[in-house]
């Protein structure tokens, strides 16, 4: 296997295991919210989102795509990843909201969001809130710079001392 194929082979193996972090922890609290504390559908799955979401962002950041670049831009880096989960959020509240308006447990219907978001997050993750920067071409100058040789620039510093 060549090693761009087994480095991204271990970076799938290491999503997945983040992403079942994240599902395992919202999934337990949400079931603790929504059975024990008798909070309703949406806040529970509100609260329990979030809470897998610091989770999962603690993991794909600083294990899963960990880089030099997305260390250099944690800011634009937080800011996607903040943005993506915001429209997740909602996409993933009407998934198991509407799924339990048409009797499916809301237990099924998170591991029914569970898998729709691992391709999708994927997919965003990797080409968007962690991707790697393209190198950038060096800029040409429009004209060749010329510079004087050492040693006439030691030969004129040494009149204006």
């Amino acid at each position: 296997m060549k090693k761009k194929q087994k480095n991204e082979t271990r970076r799938i193996a290491e999503y997945l295991v983040s992403g079942g972090a994240w599902f395992w922890s919202g999934y337990l609290l949400f079931a603790l919210l929504y059975s024990v504390f008798g909070i309703g559908v949406v806040p529970a799955k509100i609260i329990s989102y979030l809470f897998g979401l610091t989770v999962n962002f603690l993991l794909q950041r600083y294990w899963v795509f960990d880089s030099r670049d997305a260390r250099k831009q944690l800011d634009v880096v937080t800011g996607r990843y903040v943005m993506l989960s915001v429209i997740n959020l909602g996409i993933d509240t009407l998934i198991v909201w509407g799924l339990s308006e048409v009797g499916v447990t809301p237990y099924i219907g998170q591991f029914v969001s569970a898998g729709f978001f691992t391709v999708w997050n994927y997919i965003w993750y990797r080409l968007w809130v962690f991707a790697r920067k393209a190198p950038v071409a060096p800029r040409r100058a429009a004209a060749p710079v010329i510079r004087r040789p050492r040693q006439v620039r030691h030969q004129v510093k040494r009149r204006h001392a």
